[in-house]
């Protein structure tokens, strides 16, 4: 405020100042304009005369002291009182520059004039006029005294209505703080009343809301993970403690390893279940944002996804194959996720396809369709819908280690990228056939 009030003064003094130099400089300007009046033309130059009176009137002054200069380009000093400063410029003729300047060490104020000389002599007449400073710098307190207890008024009810409103906009933001002290961890719920915030704080309250969804979703997403997690992980948890304790009571060598076996599968039925979970949690992270879709060569991932897959198919002596163009079949999506889709299909395939059997991955361009076929048990058609919601494990489950999530979760990442995923019998009735139909870029 001190500032304001400095800096206003400051301003209010070179506000008054001008306008005194405005009443004051009329002044000088006519009394230049009479005295170049009286320079006349007198046997081809230019002359000044003046009588003592004359001089008085023009020197007169009640407060401060006049000085005066004629002067002609050709002939020098025609007639002065003191030696006045050149103007910094030189004036256009019979246009008036104004300027301060310094006659024996008082500051003053001048006009500068030039006019043509009269009678047609070839000469031009420059005539300045001063006058020291008191009158101005009297006139500018006056104006300061008169203007400053309204500019004090002024700020101060300025700075009363922005203290009001600076109070009142923290009492909001204190009202704020206070909600989101209170805010119960499993209770994420946007501020209330964003509609009657203050216009000023709304960004913040706007951005806190949108931090609050943000975390809300996360949590959320966090504690379906912690349920899937609990959901799956008990039954095979249970089954591998109960492998283990079997082991370390065997002592039969034939049934001891028996029972090593039962725990490896165990594992990879963990492992396998662990995996699921971890890319359902990335697929739902991923769901909640926008998807950067970049152009992805969907023939090249395909080729590495049987590549990827084949020690597993080679591990049950499955012929799993690949059909389609080498690459060059673009498609609008997410690398990752697609990646996660194709070994999805592959796996469940693999799982549910017996010794020997044969699996395939195709891949059309007109229309864009990808298709993972085996020759497998099949999925009865009843279960054919059921089989792609979550955690629903249909009658061959137990036989092939699945865990009802590989087919929801290929579902779900197709239908992120506008695709459809349906399910079909394979070739002459036998095995299973997952078509996904693809949107090109």
């Amino acid at each position: 405020m001190l500032l304001v009030l400095a800096l206003g003064a400051v301003g209010g003094m070179a506000i008054a100042r001008h306008v005194g130099n405005v009443v004051h400089d009329r002044w000088l300007l006519d009394s230049a304009m009479t005295l170049a009046a009286q320079v006349k033309a007198q046997d081809g130059h230019v002359a000044l005369a003046l009588p003592p009176a004359a001089i008085e009137v023009l020197e007169w002054d009640r407060v401060d002291r006049i000085y005066w200069q004629a002067s002609s380009t050709r002939q020098g000093t025609l007639l002065r009182n003191a030696a006045l400063p050149a103007p910094p410029r030189a004036p256009a003729l019979n246009q008036p520059r104004y300027y301060d300047a310094t006659v024996n060490g008082t500051s003053v104020r001048v006009v500068a004039l030039e006019q043509a000389a009269p009678g047609g002599v070839d000469d031009t007449v420059r005539i300045l006029v001063a006058e020291t400073m008191q009158k101005r710098e009297h006139m500018a307190g006056k104006l300061l005294a008169q203007w400053a207890p309204l500019q004090i008024a002024v700020l101060l009810l300025a700075g009363a209505f922005i203290w009001l409103a600076v109070t009142r906009n923290l009492r909001k933001v204190d009202s704020i703080a206070a909600s989101l002290g209170t805010y119960d961890a499993d209770s994420l719920v946007p501020i209330a009343d964003t509609d009657r915030m203050p216009v000023e704080i709304e960004p913040l309250t706007t951005a806190i809301n949108r931090l609050i969804l943000k975390l809300s979703e996360e949590q959320a997403l966090q504690k379906r993970f912690i349920s899937n997690a609990a959901h799956q992980l008990r039954t095979p948890l249970a089954t591998l403690q109960v492998q283990t304790q079997r082991v370390l009571r065997e002592h039969d060598p034939v049934k001891h390893n028996d029972a090593l076996g039962d725990v490896d599968r165990a594992v990879g039925r963990l492992h396998h279940v662990t995996q699921q979970l971890l890319t359902l949690m990335r697929s739902e992270r991923e769901g909640e944002k926008h998807l950067r879709h970049v152009p992805v060569d969907l023939a090249a991932l395909a080729r590495h996804a049987v590549e990827r897959w084949a020690d597993s198919a080679l591990a049950k002596n499955i012929d799993l194959g690949y059909e389609g163009p080498d690459q060059g079949v673009m498609l609008a999506g997410e690398p990752h996720l697609l990646g996660e889709l194709l070994g999805n299909l592959i796996d469940n395939a693999i799982r549910y396809t017996p010794v020997g059997g044969t699996v395939t991955l195709a891949l059309a361009e007109h229309p864009l369709r990808l298709t993972v076929e085996d020759d497998g048990p099949g999925i009865p058609a009843h279960e054919r819908a059921l089989v792609l919601e979550r955690f629903y494990r249909g009658s061959n489950s137990d036989v092939a280690g699945g865990c009802g999530l590989g087919l929801p979760i290929a579902r779900e990442i197709a239908a992120r990228h506008g695709a459809k995923l349906r399910i079909e019998a394979g070739a002459q009735g036998r095995g299973t056939r997952v078509v996904v139909e693809m949107i090109t870029v």
